[in-house]
């Protein structure tokens, strides 16, 4: 088979087919400061920056997506929500600026239009699209509305609110479906192909199934059927087996996988219906040697793409700042070398 461009290759494997090889997104999102010789507030300060950080990242290691993720609170801060920058870190969210449960009450959607933090990631997408002229995807990210209060008030309140104030818990989600809509659209009209739609408060991990159903759920169908364009479904390193027919059924074609679930379980739950995405331990992998990231590579490719449907990548949607160059090559030369189909690996 002709090599294939990443879009072409990422498109069959969506449609459970078998392309040149597995795709692999290695979703890095700092490490294009390492490149650029920048600190990571430096390099996050200007969407031109982050757009010449990942097409680098995509060259140097045959990446088969460019990534737009700037930071999880760039949308707390569009909200005016404080950013705590640091030396060999992503940045954090500070103090929540709703402090009291009532104050949801008074909360506006902020105009997405109008956010310099905002702004900055379209710049980003929009050079990256000039750039890779449709050869590549490019993935936004949204937070999804019922996993943002997390940020915005912190996760104790929220729980409360979930269990016990069904008029709060509402109105929060119908601002922050507002907002989530407004921002995931305005990646797409920028140039993004698809968007992660992070949503780890929804996996089984931190709440039952049948209290997912009666809210995250309810909340991923009509978010994501909002969308201008696909969505990924994505837990953030959560667990997915109990919910992998749930999520099937928001609209999106692509879940997560945990590095702590049975991989092998969960492409047979998978096959045919959705797309995993996963499972690499993106903290083990801060310590892996280059043949011990080959292994575990070879083990994935072996155990998830046989027909399609499976793209590696990390668990979490962010590799670590302390992964060493040698190991993501490990990574992406393991893909190229024992990825291609027909997998014959032993």
């Amino acid at each position: 088979m002709e090599t294939m461009t990443s879009l072409e290759r990422v498109l069959m494997t969506l449609g459970h087919k078998e392309p040149d090889r597995v795709p692999v997104f290695l979703l890095m999102t700092m490490h294009g400061a390492k490149e650029l010789g920048m600190t990571i507030k430096e390099y996050f300060s200007d969407g031109r920056n982050v757009a010449e950080g990942q097409l680098r990242l995509f060259s140097k290691y045959g990446n088969d997506c460019l990534y737009a993720f700037f930071y999880a609170p760039v949308v707390v801060e569009a909200w005016g929500g404080e950013v705590i920058y640091r030396e060999d870190g992503p940045p954090n969210s500070g103090e929540p600026f709703i402090r009291r449960s009532e104050d949801i009450l008074k909360l506006n959607v902020p105009d997405v239009s109008r956010q310099k933090c905002l702004l900055k990631v379209l710049d980003a997408i929009k050079l990256m699209k000039e750039k890779t002229e449709d050869k590549a995807p490019i993935i936004g990210v949204v937070m999804s509305p019922f996993s943002l209060p997390v940020m915005q008030m912190g996760f104790e309140k929220y729980i409360e609110i979930l269990y016990e104030r069904p008029d709060l818990f509402q109105r929060l989600m119908q601002v922050n479906e507002e907002f989530t809509v407004a921002w995931g659209n305005a990646q797409l009209n920028a140039g993004a192909t698809a968007l992660a739609y992070f949503d780890p408060v929804s996996s089984s991990t931190i709440i039952p199934r049948d209290l997912y159903l009666r809210s995250g759920y309810q909340v991923a169908k009509r978010t994501i059927a909002r969308f201008k364009g696909p969505a990924a479904y994505h837990l953030a390193s959560g667990r997915a087996l109990l919910v992998i027919e749930d999520v099937a059924t928001t609209g999106t074609p692509i879940i997560s996988a945990s590095s702590l679930e049975n991989l092998a379980e969960m492409k047979n739950r998978c096959r045919n219906k959705i797309t995993i995405l996963g499972n690499l331990n993106g903290i083990e992998m801060c310590r892996w040697t280059p043949d011990e990231a080959e292994k575990v590579v070879k083990e994935a490719l072996k155990t998830a793409g046989p027909g399609g449907g499976f793209i590696l990548s990390d668990n979490h949607g962010e590799i670590p700042f302390q992964v060493e160059e040698e190991t993501l090559f490990s990574i992406s030369e393991t893909v190229k070398k024992f990825g291609n189909y027909p997998i014959s690996i032993r």
